[in-house]
């Protein structure tokens, strides 16, 4: 079993779980912009407009992220759009998590009593300065449990851009015990302990961040 974890292996790996981060980052950072665009714009139903952003939120949000991963990579180069493994994979899952961070932050501003919108329209506040500065602040605090379970999951499937063969976490391991059927259990053990690690360490960031907007 030490064969699996030998130097070279062990670096290919943290090679790995560096792609994985990055994917990870780069895409939660762009689906929490777009997706909370698109949430105000579902919340404000701005006419005409808001019902396009609605259908085509409801679409993405109801097709499997893996057929976006496989649309993004093998498609849209027949489209003239030619992207390689990394940028394919945090475009697909930054349009994916944007629409279902568009309806958390849809839920979180909904969830903002009409008491306060009024309270602030009331004291000379327009509704730019009344979203800005009273309800968008309250939604995001009280989004930040379902906004982190979400992210959660966006790290955990970054593992299906195996299929396009980008070299993160899965598909390293996958390597690595292709060298020795006997490396497979140690290596789904550690990639197990390596994304948790991840995982609750964005946990414990959410619960810093939130105990700060007190």
């Amino acid at each position: 079993m030490s064969g699996a974890f030998s130097t070279s292996n062990v670096q290919y790996l943290l090679k790995g779980l560096g792609v994985t981060v990055g994917v990870s980052i780069i895409s939660i950072i762009i689906s929490f912009i777009a997706g909370s665009v698109l949430g105000i714009i579902l919340y404000e139903k701005v006419p005409y407009f808001t019902k396009t952003v609605r259908l085509i939120v409801n679409t993405i949000r109801n097709l499997p992220l893996l057929l976006i991963i496989f649309f993004t990579y093998f498609a849209l180069p027949k489209l003239g759009v030619e992207l390689n493994a990394f940028s394919a994979t945090v475009f697909a899952m930054s349009v994916f998590e944007a629409t279902m961070v568009a309806e958390i932050i849809r839920g979180g501003l909904l969830s903002v009593g009409i008491g306060q919108t009024e309270g602030a329209l009331s004291t000379g506040m327009n509704k730019v300065q009344t979203l800005w500065y009273i309800i968008l602040p309250q939604a995001l605090k009280r989004s930040i449990p379902p906004l982190i379970s979400q992210f959660i999951s966006l790290v955990k499937d970054t593992s299906l851009a195996t299929a396009i063969v980008l070299p993160e976490l899965m598909f390293r391991s996958q390597v690595i015990y292709g060298q020795n059927p006997k490396y497979m259990v140690p290596m789904f053990i550690t990639i197990a302990a390596l994304y948790f690690v991840v995982n609750y360490s964005l946990s414990l960031l959410a619960k810093w961040f939130d105990k700060r907007l007190v």
